[in-house]
C-alpha cells in the first residue's frame, strides 16, 4: 500500500540472494513520482554519494520535489559512508531503500537503523519460483519466449526444489538450460530433467565464517 500510495519511508530490505530485494526496489521506481537514484555500495565512494545528497537536497529546496536512493548492499558502506547519509534522511532530502544480505543491527548505523524500517525479504517458495521460470518461458520480450523452448513440469520442478528459494539462480539455470539445448525439426526445443540436471551442475552454499550462514 505504501508503494502504491507512493508514500514511503526509509527501508532496509533484508533477504537471502535472489529474493527480490532489487526487483522490489525497480517496481518502487516505476510507481513512484519522486526523483529515483540506485546506487551500490560497492561501486560508490563517499565523492558519489555526497554528490547524490547535495543534488538530493537541491532539489528539495529548489522544486519540492523527493528524492529516493536506492543502495544496493548497503553493508558494503563503511560508517563515513552510512553517517553522510543519515542527517538527509533527518531532514527530509531523501527517502533512503537499502538492500542487504546480512542482518542490519550488526552491519548498519544504529542511527541509521532507527529512522528506518526493516522489511525481511524471505527465500521464494516453490509455487513461486515456478511462477517466475513459467513466466520468463512465455515471455519474449525480456524472458526467454522466443527460444520456443519445451520444458517438462518434472524439469521445472527440480529447479524449482534445486534453487532453494533464489530466483536469480532458478532464472539463470532456465536460461542455460535453455540456450545450450539445440531445436528439434520443428524448431523447438525440449528441456527434460536430465538436460536440466546438466544446466544446474551445483549451487553454492552460502557460508558466512563470521556470520548467520
Amino acid at each position: 500500500r505504501a508503494i502504491e500510495q507512493d508514500r514511503l519511508r526509509s527501508l532496509i530490505l533484508w533477504g537471502p540472494p535472489g529474493s527480490g530485494k532489487t526487483t522490489l526496489a525497480h517496481v518502487i521506481r516505476r510507481r513512484t513520482e519522486a526523483h529515483f537514484e540506485a546506487m551500490s555500495a560497492v561501486l560508490s565512494g563517499v565523492k558519489e554519494v555526497r554528490e547524490v545528497l547535495r543534488a538530493a537536497e537541491e532539489r528539495r529546496r529548489g522544486l519540492g520535489r523527493r528524492t529516493i536512493v536506492f543502495i544496493d548492499e548497503i553493508h558494503r558502506f563503511n560508517k563515513a559512508q552510512q553517517d553522510a547519509l543519515l542527517s538527509h534522511v533527518e531532514s527530509g532530502d531523501i527517502v533512503l531503500i537499502g538492500a542487504t544480505t546480512e542482518n542490519p543491527s550488526f552491519e548498519v548505523n544504529a542511527a541509521l537503523l532507527s529512522r528506518s524500517r526493516v522489511v525481511v525479504l524471505k527465500p521464494l517458495a516453490e509455487p513461486e519460483l515456478l511462477q517466475v521460470l513459467t513466466q520468463a518461458l512465455g515471455d519474449a520480450e525480456r524472458g526467454l519466449g522466443e527460444w520456443k523452448a519445451e520444458v517438462s513440469a518434472e524439469a521445472l520442478q527440480f529447479l524449482a526444489r534445486a534453487a532453494d528459494g533464489d530466483a536469480r539462480t532458478a532464472l539463470n539455470v532456465l536460461e542455460l538450460a535453455v540456450t545450450t539445448t539445440g531445436p528439434g525439426d520443428d524448431g523447438r526445443r525440449s528441456i527434460d530433467l536430465e538436460a536440466m540436471r546438466q544446466a544446474f551442475a551445483r549451487k553454492a552454499l552460502l557460508y558466512d565464517r563470521a556470520g548467520e550462514e
